[in-house]
């Protein structure tokens, strides 16, 4: 039998040279240390910290008394797809049909089923930077090669049209971004993106995969989406689902409105892997939709308090640099101004120094910008209680107090 120790010379190169998400492995650490007696407060997990709605709660139930237990189509039940296709009509002033439409389990796995059926390997990926954690390694698992293209600070972390096109290359394939953005909180404007979309313009072979699990938490106005311009919409796979909006985190619902090509593919590449979502997900999703969106944007007023209150007490901390984040629920401050500060003999060199500094001083966890392509920066999220923004931000202020 094989030993355990060799264990990883059994295992794939794809695997081994797969890493895992920061914002895992922290929440990891802190729930390590809050099983040991510690008074842990977790800002590192992407997480509405509200209960999913009555109304969609009740939907399941009755989809479980009414028998809703078999299999389901691969890209989803019909009346779901038809409304989610008037989904994007009602909010977003977008043409789709039931065709359009494949639901997954998560928009993590509707952006995988995409990266996969559209990048060949070599292919170029531009990623806009900061970016979800998961992007590049979804890009690496199709073979793919990242390419990070960075938004400055100063820009509210957005990547500008000129930084678009000077990265394009005759490799590049596709295109991904989310807005609003995890992690910077950033929301791209729709004059905003019709100036990157003109540039797409002029290189057909580049799609795009347009994240916006976070449209319903976007703090000023109208939002926007790539695929409202007729000239680039059928290259433009758009992401979307029920975890932040609906806080349906573990219902595990997603969804992607894409040409009927496209939308083909993702459904045979998701027939291979995990067939058709949940049964009574599906229908508690139905119900969310038909719902409306009141309590999504209950939960955004929540949201926006919160934010005003952490960039409130943010301003007390010296050294944070931050924008002020338009949509999602994270803030994500440059925190460079602490690399090379001691204490007790322990020299903070990054921001992941910094986060297992925080972690064990100050007993909050957050994560470092690193995982996002932002290694001098640290993201917070503020998807809890205001008692517990408020001690968390408490305890770090006193916490960095000791550095020199």
């Amino acid at each position: 039998m094989q030993h355990i120790d060799k264990v990883s010379n059994i295992l794939s190169d794809r695997i081994t040279a797969l890493a895992e998400p920061q914002t895992i492995a922290m929440a990891k650490k802190a729930r390590e240390l809050a099983a040991q007696g510690h008074d842990v407060i977790s800002l590192s997990f992407g997480e509405p910290d509200f209960q999913t709605p009555q109304y969609i709660k009740d939907a399941a139930k009755k989809a479980i008394d009414d028998g809703f237990t078999f299999y389901t189509p691969v890209p989803g039940y019909p009346e779901l797809r038809q409304a989610i296709a008037d989904k994007f009509k009602r909010d977003n002033n977008l043409d789709y049909k039931p065709e359009n439409i494949v639901v997954s389990t998560g928009a993590k796995q509707s952006i995988a089923n995409a990266v996969m059926c559209l990048v060949n390997p070599g292919d170029e990926v531009i990623i806009f930077s900061p970016y979800w954690v998961s992007y590049e390694e979804i890009v690496k698992l199709a073979e793919g090669t990242p390419v990070q293209v960075m938004g400055k600070l100063e820009n509210d972390f957005k990547v500008t049209p000129a930084q678009l096109e000077a990265a394009i290359t005759s490799n590049t394939k596709l295109i991904m971004y989310s807005s609003p953005c995890n992690p910077t909180g950033s929301v791209f404007t729709e004059e905003e993106l019709l100036a990157l979309a003109k540039v797409l313009e002029k290189y057909p072979q580049i799609h795009v995969i347009a994240d916006e699990i976070y449209e319903y938490i976007n703090f000023e106005g109208q939002h926007a989406s790539m695929a409202g311009f007729d000239f680039i919409k059928d290259r433009v796979v758009t992401v979307n689902g029920f975890s932040k909006g609906y806080a349906m985190t573990g219902w595990r619902v997603g969804y992607i409105a894409a040409h009927k090509t496209i939308a083909a593919a993702c459904e045979k590449m998701q027939s291979q892997i995990t067939s058709g979502t949940c049964s009574i997900a599906q229908k508690a999703a139905y119900a969310a939709l038909q719902g409306g969106k009141e309590a999504a944007l209950e939960m955004r007023e929540a949201y926006l308090r919160r934010r005003n209150l952490v960039l409130e007490l943010m301003n007390d901390i010296p050294g944070f640099k931050t924008n002020v984040p338009e949509g999602a629920f994270y803030i994500f401050p440059d925190v460079s101004h602490y690399f090379g500060m001691s204490y007790e003999g322990n020299t903070i060199q990054n921001a992941l120094d910094l986060c297992m500094f925080l972690l064990t001083d100050a007993l909050v966890a957050v994560v470092s910008g690193e995982a996002f392509g932002a290694p001098n920066c640290v993201r917070f999220s503020y998807a809890t209680s205001d008692e517990k923004l408020t001690e968390a931000l408490r305890r770090i202020k006193l916490s960095l107090a000791k550095l020199q």
